[in-house]
């Protein structure tokens, strides 16, 4: 049982312990005698005070110990220890827990785990049929005249199947090449996610005038998400380029506001004639003759 009063001889081996965390410190960096805590009968952890920058609170811890009815206490182990108040580094977090969307940058791979509850196969069954299958015995009698068949050495029994018949071959000529697809997790998930961010409980949403559904801006998406998801391609909406739920909505909807057109204005009129007034005076034989220019060779005439 763990005596609670410390050893008398043990605990009088302050200068001891104390050499023993100079000895492992930097010089000056060990402080005052803080406490002699009984670890066990005959054993006995002195505490120090660690003055090293970045190191608040945490305290240099040095065991000593003496053999039954021996009078030699000697060394155990030194350490650095945390006080009740000692300045902690955060808890570890695993990096998959603290990636967050955005952290990527160009250059950098993100590892997706084997069973990834978001993925499934994207095609199901054995690959490669058992050599000595019928399946695999008439695949290989249908290519065993082309180039693709391998021989190898040995009875026709255990000659491999050849890889044009397997499942993988097939499914990459019919274009679903793609080992792995989203499960119905990762679509709820995907779901769950884009509803929060672009989704009718938004405070744009419920301020917009109108839903995604009736906008002209809004793209289809192919799958089973289509029929409650859409892609913005309005370059004013603050969903741009992104995915929204066809609840969703903003005031840049197309049939929010429809702009009147401004109203035409009237053809411009050019009046290229210019009438002058001419000023007319009684002739000398009763008719008349204007002023200026004609009139006045008439009067000197």
């Amino acid at each position: 049982m763990r005596s609670r009063t410390p050893d008398r001889l043990c605990a009088e081996a302050v200068d001891l312990a104390r050499a023993a965390a100079e000895e492992v410190a930097t010089p000056g960096m060990v402080g005052e005698h803080i406490d002699a805590v009984a670890e066990a009968d005959r054993v006995v952890t002195h505490l120090f005070d660690c003055r090293e920058p970045g190191y608040r609170g945490w305290r240099w811890a040095v065991t000593v110990a003496r053999a039954s009815r021996g009078k030699i206490v000697t060394l155990d182990e030194s350490v650095l220890l945390p006080g009740p108040d000692a300045l902690l580094a955060p808890e570890w977090v695993p990096w998959s827990e603290r990636l967050r969307p955005g952290d990527m940058g160009p250059g950098d791979l993100l590892p997706t785990e084997a069973d990834d509850l978001r993925l499934e196969p994207g095609f199901s069954g054995e690959d490669t049929p058992p050599p000595n299958s019928p399946v695999a015995e008439g695949m290989a009698a249908d290519v065993a005249d082309t180039e693709e068949a391998d021989v190898v050495p040995g009875s026709p029994a255990i000659q491999p199947a050849p890889a044009r018949g397997s499942i993988g071959a097939v499914a990459e000529e019919l274009g679903m090449a793609r080992a792995r697809v989203l499960s119905r997790y990762g679509l709820h998930a995907a779901a769950d996610r884009w509803e929060e961010a672009f989704g009718p409980k938004t405070p744009m949403a419920q301020a917009a005038p109108a839903t995604c559904v009736s906008c002209g801006f809004l793209t289809p998406i192919a799958g089973s998400l289509r029929q409650a998801f859409g892609v913005c391609a309005n370059e004013f909406s603050p969903a741009d380029g992104r995915v929204v739920s066809l609840s969703y909505g903003c005031g840049a909807h197309s049939e929010a506001a429809v702009m009147p057109k401004p109203p035409k204005p009237a053809e411009p009129v050019l009046d290229e004639t210019v009438v002058e007034p001419v000023a007319i005076r009684p002739a000398a034989d009763g008719g008349s003759v204007e002023d200026g220019g004609p009139a006045e060779e008439l009067g000197h005439s």
